[in-house]
């Protein structure tokens, strides 16, 4: 066999092999193509805007055409015609999937600029939320690993609901609120223990998440697992109910419904299908029938509808802490989070430039911070969804303080602006911003009467290795010599005054501490706690209202804090009241004033009326009353009260446009 014909026949196997081996790849590839959505638009669908259908057909010069259309829209949006702009970054979504900036442009679109154009609160969210469903499931299912989505998800989460530079930006604290309580259910209740233990509060957040993370994927596998699903699902189905996110929402009403004192009066108000569905939802046979749906329910909505994973969630909530994810930043914690694993996952020294870790890591700081100032949210679901005032009471969460240092290193050595500079001569703004977060502990846990946790807080913020040396000067030697007492003196000559997230942990922790005393029965501790929060929330609204006309922007500041301090103080005292075991509540109650007293006592009827007078029926001794006297001014007080509900929900029915 001559040489040239060896070599033919060696390239021909060559040759048969590959084709073999490529055409098996390829039907791989393109099978992974398509479960991932990577592939171009080739064809299009009814309603796509014309220019979809003009650029598929353009072939090999589309990207051409979307460099025009791209060019046209920034026009557009600098022409303020923003609809105009949105139609053609939705034809760019859907010619070219795979390009960030365009699912960035939309949905900021939404969010900020024609969002302030609409006129109701309502129509405000709605937008909002449209730029968030964009980035978060459509954007991301596209380009699941892509950073600059993830940041700008976390961001708008972070800034645009968290913030308060929008004037509805209650509304849409309220509105998130009531949509994840009815994804994953009400929260843990906030025992003592959960409030004084990051580790048992970590796992009642986890316990909440855990039948969720390992529910049935399908609806057979649910019935597999508990039978008495399927009857559950042939009465509903009877009744008329749909077996979907609706019978969540449902449930998470009726379960709001039962712990209420007016459960008459909202079951009044049901269709008759309704109320045969609150039947359903009331038979004791099919509760883990119930439990096993649910669970479903909840695993589907969030993989299918949310493009969130509950075993991630679990992972976050055991590293970071007990996550209320009803809170904005929540989501913008997990959005920027996920953004810098899936990043870390891809890249490389030669690539690493284009992985922005640095402004992501800086979201993740910021959402931590965010939980620890707001993270320990009092709302009332129910009281939202009938169309009732209702407030956000958002207070600081302890356990999230011990994260943020616990990260810092670990996101310091991420970037390329701290790695160098954190800890040594150069200045680094993540050591300035743990200094000053640092401070701000000091001064929440001595206000609330936890002297010994205010002395090492403090401790740490004068030791800790990464000071930035480079500003060391007298006043620091002075302030490193201070007592707690002295040091605490001084920070509020120079207060940040004007922070509304600073008043709300000052505020917050002196009234806490002032309900502590009663609780210690320490008389003088308390005035002292309790006429700070009230001087400190008068100098803040003093502070605030000097640049309202000029500026508009105090306004939105001073609506972060409840400006009626009494209201404020009354209804922090009657959520104290509700965590405190009755042996504890007799003593707070006799000690505190009347005016205190008039908001908890509705509540303290509601909860121990019934038993107590049970108890004295067959057993004997003191009855409700005798326990908790009913304080002077009750019904006035009732009418104060109501009134002071009914401005509050009229106040915060409309917006106007910016």
């Amino acid at each position: 066999m001559s040489r040239d014909l060896r070599v033919q026949l060696i390239a021909g196997v060559i040759m048969i092999v590959a084709l073999v081996f490529s055409g098996a790849m390829a039907t791989q590839v393109s099978a992974s193509t398509g479960r991932n959505r990577l592939t171009y638009m080739d064809s299009a669908e009814e309603g796509d805007p014309p220019q979809v259908g003009l650029g598929i057909a353009m072939g090999a010069f589309r990207g051409l055409f979307v460099n025009m259309l791209w060019m046209r829209a920034n026009d557009l949006k600098e022409e303020g015609k923003y609809y105009e702009a949105m139609e053609l970054a939705r034809a760019i979504t859907r010619l070219q999937p795979r390009f960030n900036q365009v699912w960035v442009f939309h949905a900021w679109n939404m969010a900020y600029n024609i969002s302030v154009t609409t006129q109701t609160k309502e129509e405000r969210w709605q937008w909002v939320n449209n730029g968030i469903r964009l980035l978060r499931d459509e954007g991301l299912r596209y380009n699941p690993n892509d950073m600059l989505i993830h940041k700008e998800l976390s961001w708008i989460f972070l800034h645009k609901v968290g913030g308060y530079t929008d004037d509805a930006n209650g509304y849409y604290k309220r509105e998130l609120a009531a949509e994840w309580t009815e994804v994953l259910g009400a929260p843990p209740a906030p025992t003592p223990e959960i409030l004084r233990s990051k580790v048992a509060a970590v796992e009642a957040y986890v316990a909440w998440l855990r039948p969720i993370a390992d529910a049935p994927d399908t609806l057979e596998a649910a019935i597999e697992r508990t039978p008495e699903v399927a009857t559950l699902i042939e009465r509903l189905r009877a009744a008329g109910g749909r077996v979907d996110h609706k019978l969540v929402e449902f449930h998470s009403f009726y379960m709001a419904m039962e712990s209420s004192g007016r459960r008459g009066l909202y079951e009044s108000q049901m269709a008759d299908r309704e109320k045969t569905v609150v039947a359903i939802a009331a038979d004791p046979e099919l509760a883990e029938a119930w439990a096993t749906l649910l669970a479903h329910l909840r695993r589907r909505i969030l993989l299918d509808r949310y493009n969130m994973e509950p075993e991630r969630m679990i992972r976050y909530t055991q590293k970071y802490g007990p996550i209320d994810w009803r809170l904005p930043a929540a989501h913008a914690l997990y959005w920027a989070v996920r953004g810098v694993e899936q990043g870390l996952d891809r890249a490389t020294q030669a690539n690493r430039k284009d992985w922005d870790f640095v402004n992501t890591d800086r979201m993740i700081i910021q959402s931590v911070q965010e939980l620890y100032r707001s993270g320990e949210l009092y709302y009332g679901y129910l009281e939202f969804r009938t169309g009732t005032y209702t407030m956000w009471d958002a207070v600081p969460n302890v356990h999230f303080f011990e994260t943020y240092g616990s990260i810092l290193q670990e996101l310091a050595m991420r970037s390329w602006a701290e790695k160098n500079r954190i800890g040594g001569t150069a200045f680094s703004f993540y050591s300035a911003g743990y200094e000053n977060f640092l401070k701000d502990g000091v001064r929440f846990f001595y206000r609330r009467g936890q002297r010994a946790e205010a002395e090492e807080v403090l401790r740490i913020y004068r030791t800790w290795p990464g000071r930035n040396l480079n500003i060391t000067n007298t006043m620091r030697i002075q302030e490193d010599s201070m007592t707690l007492d002295e040091f605490i003196a001084g920070q509020y000559d120079t207060q940040r005054w004007s922070s509304p997230y600073v008043a709300q942990a000052e505020v917050s922790g002196a009234l806490q501490g002032s309900f502590s005393a009663l609780l210690a029965g320490d008389g003088e501790m308390f005035e002292s706690q309790f006429n700070f929060a009230s001087q400190f929330h008068a100098k803040y609204f003093e502070v605030q209202s000097v640049g309202e006309v000029t500026t508009g922007q105090e306004n939105r500041r001073m609506e972060q804090l409840e400006p009626d301090f009494r209201f404020l103080a009354g209804s922090a005292f009657a959520r104290f009241m509700s965590m405190v075991d009755f042996q504890y509540a007799e003593r707070v109650y006799d000690l505190a004033p009347q005016d205190l007293k008039q908001f908890a006592y509705d509540f303290l009827q509601g909860r121990y009326r019934e038993g107590l007078e049970q108890v004295t029926t067959e057993l004997g001794g003191r009855g409700f009353e005798e326990i908790f006297p009913e304080p002077p001014g009750m019904e006035p007080f009732r009418v104060w009260y109501m009134t002071k509900l009914a401005q509050r929900s009229e106040e915060g029915r409309d917006v106007e446009a910016r």
